[in-house]
């Protein structure tokens, strides 16, 4: 039932194009007054995972996850994080293994269907007696962690939790590799594949025995790249193995939390797997709305406040659901 066929996202003037929309706010956009305090939590192999928090003073918060080779300073996590903020929202920007700017301690860094960190951050903000309601929005691969969480625990998920919202989740791993890996893709694929053979590098310079970047360059794709290092290092038998367990879409109808999917039918990296209008349909707690335009992780939008869609649309879909709940 909850399949929302009427998006209200309307891009500004010719900026229409999901190429536009992808590379423009990534590339330019700037979010200024965001001030975050670091909080470093240590995992139980004797890594670490670092939170930037953003407080106003409120009673709920929201955890807010990051996308492929993100951060906490990209400008979709700050621009979100600084609407939540305005809403009445703490605010708590996740960054995956690695990624806030110092390298993990172990071999192992993280992936897309890494659910265990997620889980060991929401018990982490639970113990903070002052919040009464808490809340998750990812991003890309970011969304597909949240969506899977959500989904692997049903209605056993942290009682914290009270609504999710995921925006550009390739939640089928495997037709969403094969996307952004086709010709049309191949300028984002070499990005990725540049910011992760950094990392790689980092890696091999600290363990060697465990590591290698030997012939990283001739690695062209996610399937090749998957292969030789995220399935191995996360326990997985190969690619196939890790894009078969790790997405999210086989866990979309066991989701009790509300929780909204917001997938632009234009966005470059999904394939039309990517789009689970049966399971929306089946389900009376996912939401998935298919806004014709917004490319990947755009939705971009002029106006006073300097927000997006997606951070308004974000912010007031969590909104209504904690005043459901209230």
């Amino acid at each position: 039932m909850p399949l929302l066929d009427n998006s209200t996202y309307r891009p500004p003037l010719f900026l229409s194009n999901p190429h536009i929309q992808t590379i423009l706010p990534s590339l330019f956009r700037k979010v200024r007054g965001v001030a975050y305090t670091r909080e470093r939590i240590d995992t139980p192999d004797g890594d670490f995972i670092d939170l930037d928090w953003s407080r106003v003073g409120a009673s709920r918060v929201a955890i807010v996850l990051h996308g492929l080779e993100g951060n906490s300073q990209r400008s979709y996590v700050l621009g979100m994080v600084k609407a939540l903020n305005r809403m009445g929202w703490d605010a708590i920007a996740l960054n995956f293994r690695g990624c806030s700017g110092e390298i993990n301690r172990s071999a192992r860094f993280y992936h897309s269907g890494d659910t265990e960190d997620l889980d060991r951050v929401i018990s982490h903000v639970a113990s903070f007696t002052v919040y009464r309601e808490a809340a998750l929005v990812g991003f890309s691969l970011g969304g597909n962690v949240v969506l899977k969480y959500l989904g692997e625990r049903g209605q056993y998920a942290h009682s914290l939790i009270k609504g999710a919202v995921a925006f550009s989740v390739p939640c089928d791993l495997t037709a969403g590799a094969l996307k952004i890996g086709s010709p049309g893709n191949k300028l984002y694929m070499r990005r990725f594949l540049k910011m992760l053979g950094e990392k790689i590098r980092l890696k091999a310079a600290m363990m060697p025995e465990l590591i290698s970047d030997r012939g990283f360059e001739q690695i062209k794709d996610f399937k090749q790249f998957d292969d030789r290092y995220t399935a191995p290092l996360h326990g997985f038998a190969s690619a196939e193995d890790y894009w078969r367990r790790a997405s999210s879409k086989p866990f979309l109808e066991r989701i009790s939390v509300p929780t909204l999917l917001v997938n632009a039918a234009d966005d470059p990296f999904l394939a039309p797997e990517c789009y689970p209008k049966a399971e929306a349909e089946r389900s009376s707690s996912f939401f998935l709305e298919v806004p014709r335009f917004g490319g990947h992780v755009g939705f971009m939008a002029f106006n006073r406040q300097r927000e997006y869609w997606s951070e308004a649309r974000a912010a007031a879909f969590l909104n209504e659901q904690v005043s459901l709940l209230s």
